[in-house]
């Protein structure tokens, strides 16, 4: 195999608790993770992670909403984007990175991935 995949995770919040109070229900909040900004997004259907940078106009996504249809809406243009996918629902073909959350044992862990090139392994 050429390419490898690892996820590399970095710990949100200490606590669930932590977490509810940093980004409340249907709220956003930008935080910054290994020198990469990210969205953090908590709707009825639990907490997502986004890109922070609008692609569009690179507004950060931080300073915009959810919805209840688990949407962030941007704060300049108002482009819409879906949480599960980072699809753009406003019409536009861009799209946000999305990335995995985990609890374990009462943490939050963010995943990172990189994809790696290995010629001969």
């Amino acid at each position: 195999m050429l390419f490898k995949r690892k996820i590399t995770w970095y710990k949100l919040f200490e606590t669930e608790v932590a977490a509810h109070s940093r980004v409340p229900l249907n709220r956003v909040a930008s935080i910054l993770v290994s020198n990469k900004k990210v969205c953090i997004a908590h709707t009825a259907s639990g907490f997502y992670a986004v890109d922070d940078k609008c692609p569009h106009n690179g507004a950060s996504l931080g300073m915009g909403w959810c919805t209840e249809d688990d949407s962030v809406i941007c704060p300049v243009h108002r482009y819409r984007f879906d949480l599960k996918t980072g699809r753009a629902k406003s019409g536009i073909g861009d799209y946000v990175n999305t990335y995995p959350l985990e609890i374990r044992n009462g943490a939050f862990f963010i995943g990172f991935e990189k994809i790696s090139f290995h010629l001969f392994s």
